[in-house]
């Protein structure tokens, strides 16, 4: 996909400031403010309300998630039962941990 982004000479310092991260982080300007914005709209959001945003789960299979969670004493996560269930991909769910854990550490 592909984004233009428009800007006035009042924003360059915030292209200036991306720039900057981009550059300690090694990383491209779109990767720094695809993160910001990752982190902007991801904050304070619990796993499977992530995953609803990544487009892999429904809200519904969530809360089936959490009820089977409550039912068993929370002995297992939810990532676990929403795997085990085959509803999301253990890799969708690492992503969903590792968006979690960059909002979080910030």
């Amino acid at each position: 996909m592909q984004v233009t982004l428009y800007y006035s000479e009042e924003d360059k310092y915030l292209l200036d400031l991306v720039d900057k991260i981009a550059l300690q982080q090694r990383k491209s300007r779109s990767a720094v403010i695809m993160s910001i914005l990752e982190e902007y709209f991801e904050r304070d959001k619990r796993l499977g309300e992530i995953l609803v945003d990544l487009g892999v789960l429904d809200e519904a299979r969530v809360q089936e998630a959490l009820a089977e969670q409550e039912r068993e004493g929370r002995r297992r996560l939810i990532g676990e039962i929403l795997v085990e269930k085959g509803w999301v991909r253990s890799k969708d769910v690492e992503r969903a941990l590792l968006i979690q854990s960059r909002v979080r550490r910030s």
